[in-house]
């Protein structure tokens, strides 16, 4: 992933990713026109192109689609403790650190990383939302600020509340099922910029684009 300071106020974001220079990276990917904002944790997760994060971001083992918009504080796949040891303390897997071993427990960093999730494309998360492990979010959809996601959310759905529930859906599922195939958000740039105003009008880009 190539690495560059956030743009400045009057400097326009660009093919290669922007990404803060008080974020946090491992193992992690970004596609073009990425933004990684302020002080985010991203470990081992890919981003799609367009995708953006505001400040204050956690990203743990985690899939994210093209064009979503992911605000302040939000938390994707926060980190679990072992319930079933007798302590839930981080002693017990970083063992290095405590002086209780020369290795920590692989196993159970492996353990965290199944059950990655899944966000679709142009997708909104709220500020402060919580995205939980193993959940996958549809294309579409909207979270809720500090919304706990524990389930999947289907696409084009509005799901707010602790744990989220789905409120309503943004479109018809005519509609839905004709943008999920339309699939703008695979289109090449110079395809967007071409029809871009069109974004704008829902029924008329179906009219246009739906087959």
């Amino acid at each position: 992933m190539s690495m560059i300071f956030k743009p400045k106020k009057d400097e326009k974001l660009s093919v290669s990713p922007a990404v803060h220079h008080s974020s946090f990276i491992i193992d992690s990917y970004a596609g073009e026109w990425t933004s990684i904002g302020e002080r985010n944790k991203i470990i081992e997760s890919k981003f799609g192109d367009y995708t953006y994060t505001m400040d204050d971001v956690t990203v743990n083992y985690t899939e994210i689609g093209k064009f979503c918009s992911i605000a302040s504080h939000a938390c994707i796949n926060p980190v679990q403790h072992p319930m079933d040891r007798v302590t839930q303390h981080h002693m017990t897997y970083r063992k290095v650190d405590y002086g209780f071993g020369n290795q920590d427990d692989l196993e159970f960093f492996d353990w965290r990383r199944t059950n990655r999730v899944k966000i679709g494309h142009d997708v909104w998360i709220g500020h402060g939302a919580i995205i939980m492990k193993g959940v996958e979010i549809g294309t579409g959809a909207v979270i809720g600020s500090g919304a706990v996601v524990t389930k999947d959310v289907e696409p084009y759905t509005i799901a707010a509340g602790v744990p989220a529930k789905p409120l309503k859906r943004r479109f018809s599922e005519k509609t839905a099922d004709k943008l999920l195939e339309i699939a703008w958000w695979d289109w090449p740039r110079e395809k967007l910029e071409a029809h871009f105003e069109e974004l704008n009008d829902t029924e008329g880009f179906i009219r246009k684009f739906g087959s």
